[in-house]
């Protein structure tokens, strides 16, 4: 958490609220959230954001000033938030960026992390391309079906780990990969090798369905998440099988989901999904 669906949300969010604003100054809490690019950080007073962006599971903002651009990344990690208000910030000392806008709609951007595992890169043109290339792989709404069957067949290893590579499928996490496996009839621990097309495609489709899904619903709020403006996803209330180790089978099978401890905790009903 948050994930390609909740990263989207908050890419919407600031997209509508941000670009055209002018940032007056960016206070940093930690120097070292900052992982590369704090030499810069100057350069961004006076710069205007042109675009928000998502990148996988990060959100990145685009500022231009004169003929230069340079981006924020901001990565999420597991409890990042960017947020508008002071009053939805959960607990202050816990804030590692408040960006001061101007000419816009909203007067400050704030990124919270409590357990710091998300973290921001200030970046150049050239270094945001090495970036991009060097950890994203590609975007679920960006591939093709053919091309995403090539991607699963070429893999000799479990499904569900390829789905969590973010080198190949950027924004994919637990949630919503324990989702659509069940949603596709597909054990976590089938070989990508060993699928055949037409269930590959199934995966696909339903990849892009359940993202879009949780998208339109706000995201997933399982422990902290909520949107910039404060307001929390809904889409957990449609979680069939995460977290849900020992319920019946939504499917009506009579079967208990199962709990699976592998890489990350996977949720599954052995009757409904096979390898």
């Amino acid at each position: 958490m948050p994930e390609l669906p909740e990263a989207e949300v908050v890419r919407r969010q600031l997209q509508a609220a941000v670009v055209g604003s002018t940032i007056d100054h960016i206070w940093i809490g930690r120097d070292d959230i900052i992982r590369e690019g704090i030499e810069s950080l100057s350069w961004y007073a006076g710069a205007r954001v042109a675009e928000v962006q998502r990148h996988g599971k990060s959100v990145v903002l685009v500022c231009e000033r004169g003929a230069g651009k340079r981006v924020v990344v901001t990565e999420l990690g597991m409890t990042g938030l960017l947020l508008f208000a002071r009053e939805s910030v959960p607990n202050a000392k816990h804030v590692h960026m408040i960006m001061r806008l101007a000419h816009g709609p909203q007067p400050a951007l704030w990124y919270w992390n409590a357990r710091r595992f998300g973290r921001l890169f200030l970046l150049d043109q050239k270094a945001w391309s090495v970036y991009r290339q060097r950890r994203f792989g590609r975007d679920p709404f960006a591939m093709a079906g053919a091309e995403f069957v090539d991607l699963i067949k070429s893999c000799r290893g479990r499904v569900k780990a390829v789905l969590l590579n973010q080198h190949r499928i950027a924004g994919i996490g637990n949630i919503y990969a324990n989702e659509v496996l069940f949603r596709s009839g597909i054990h976590p621990h089938a070989r990508g090798c060993r699928l055949s097309k037409p269930r590959i495609r199934t995966l696909f489709e339903t990849m892009q369905r359940v993202l879009e899904e949780a998208i339109l619903m706000g995201g997933s709020s399982v422990r902290s998440f909520v949107a910039p403006d404060g307001t929390r996803g809904r889409f957990q209330s449609r979680h069939l099988v995460y977290q849900k180790k020992d319920a019946p089978c939504p499917n009506g099978c009579g079967t208990m989901i199962r709990g699976l401890m592998d890489e990350r905790s996977s949720f599954v009903c052995p009757a409904c999904q096979k390898r």
